[in-house]
């Protein structure tokens, strides 16, 4: 790990597809086989089910993880190239493990990997257990490079994991529920598109393909392309469409429009997405809306570290403490279930990694219900509005560096420190958390909030406010500020 640069951020272990060379990839998935056969949750002669994203690294890293599978003792299924929670939910059915090649949104010279045990996500504990195992790589198998001359390929793909995904939506949601509506499907490089077309299809809505792309497209749903916001303002203009929808490079994670082609904020669509789930307790990141609070619609909202890892550690802590309707979401739109939800009498299993295909069709869903748009729909919520921005090519370790002098563990000093930065702009500030990054929060309930991002040298901002035009100029202001930092 500490040798090649691929180490774990907040979901998976990522680095430059130049360094995850199939040395590497196999070492990693040798780790991962390790650690379960550890903790008995392999056992030798098991499945291991496999898929990967549409980047150009993809197959030849998921290559190098059957090659480490079959070398384990293991049967490696490829299950091709699907989405993330597809693979997860396959596996998760035949208890099985599974491994994602992908890295989610990031640009394609970089990649990743996903590891699953058969009862879902690693955790951060997981994690800790893989990076301590110590693997044998037979330098037979590998040429100076780091690439393999194993001749045997990737077994031909399994079709029942993408069936398996479809019909999991076209169960639990009522026939020709969709009829009537319009939907455009986004389909850029989204590994989510094939089935985000199929589902809505076969809900009965017509839909419009939009955007396909042969050339891998880092679409972030958190930071979204300008490009992207005026592709579906254009869109939305030249089509009589009910909304937009689309997902990230391994979709799991969401983009759902309205009907003007404004693209929802990923917490605010998790939301909507819980209310018409009925879910009782949420578990969500700290950077998330804080509309969640103020709606009252939920029983409780538990905030998180972010990533994944820890709101599934959060909701797994809620199922312990016997508590029902349990689900989660990230302000990247991710949606994930920890209990069974029923509906009419339908059931949707529970599946406990971020999934893109639950909330738009929840989204149109709840619309539809209350016989109107999509924009009308988000105006039942209380009026709290985010922003978000990225610095990139910022060091992790100067990030941490300039924040810590808000974290000193006196909050006192603390507040007195971020007055210094931030009240020429902000006002006076009444709080600071520090569950992941800083969270500002000032006198007037507006927020800041600072965070290194865990998968790449880049430093997160995240502003909140009473409406969309202030959240945006705190965005820049404090954008601004931060670059100066370089």
């Amino acid at each position: 790990m500490e040798e090649s640069g691929v180490k774990f951020g907040t979901s998976g272990a990522r680095g430059l597809a130049a360094d995850m060379t199939d040395r590497v990839c196999y070492a990693y998935t040798l780790a991962f086989m390790q650690y379960l056969k550890s903790t008995g949750d392999l056992v030798e002669g098991s499945n291991i089910a496999i898929a990967g994203d549409y980047r150009s690294s993809s197959p030849r890293i998921m290559a190098a993880v059957a090659m480490a599978v079959r070398y384990g003792g293991c049967l490696p299924v490829n299950c091709g190239l699907i989405p993330t929670p597809a693979v997860a939910c396959y596996a998760m059915s035949k208890n099985i493990p599974s491994i994602m090649v992908t890295g989610s949104h990031i640009p394609d010279d970089r990649n990743g990997i996903k590891f699953y045990k058969p009862a879902g996500e690693i955790l951060k504990q997981d994690e800790q257990g893989m990076c301590s195992q110590s693997v044998n790589v037979s330098n037979d198998l590998f040429d100076s490079d780091g690439s393999t001359n194993d001749p045997q390929t990737l077994p031909d793909v399994e079709k029942a994991a993408y069936q398996m995904f479809v019909q999991r939506y076209l169960d639990f949601f009522p026939a020709d529920c969709l009829k009537g509506k319009t939907v455009g499907v986004y389909e850029q490089s989204t590994v989510a598109r094939d089935i985000l077309r199929e589902v809505i299809e076969g809900l009965g809505a017509d839909v419009i393909r939009l955007g396909f792309s042969e050339i891998f497209l880092p679409v972030d749903t958190e930071a979204i392309r300008p490009e992207d916001v005026v592709l579906a303002h254009q869109w939305a203009d030249e089509l009589d469409v009910d909304c937009i929808v689309s997902a990230d490079g391994d979709g799991d994670r969401p983009l759902v429009s309205d009907e003007k082609g404004n693209w929802l904020r990923g917490d605010v669509a998790g939301i909507l997405c819980a209310k018409y789930l009925s879910a009782e307790h949420i578990a969500t990141p700290v950077s998330c809306n804080s509309a969640v609070e103020k709606s009252g619609w939920f029983k409780q909202v538990d905030r998180t570290r972010i990533g994944s890892p820890f709101v599934i550690a959060a909701m797994n802590s809620a199922l312990e403490q016997g508590e029902n309707g349990v689900v989660g979401y990230e302000a990247n739109g991710g949606f994930l279930t920890a209990s069974d939800i029923t509906i009419d009498g339908r059931i949707l299993s529970a599946l406990p990694t971020r999934d893109a295909v639950i909330v738009p069709l929840t989204i149109l869903l709840m619309a539809s219900d209350a016989d109107t748009t999509i924009s009308e729909l988000l105006n039942t919520l209380p009026q709290r509005f985010t922003s978000s921005g990225r610095l990139k090519n910022f060091p992790t370790e100067l990030s941490q560096r300039k924040l810590s002098v808000l974290n000193s563990g006196d909050q006192q000093a603390d507040i007195a420190a971020a007055e210094r930065l931030f009240a020429y702009a902000f006002g006076p500030v009444a709080s600071i958390d520090t569950t992941d990054g800083i969270r500002v929060t000032f006198v007037s309930e507006e927020v800041t909030h600072l965070r290194p991002s865990g998968n790449a040298p880049e430093l997160r901002c995240y502003n909140e406010a009473d409406s969309e035009a202030r959240a945006g100029e705190m965005n820049k202001i404090c954008l601004a500020m931060l670059d100066s930092w370089l």
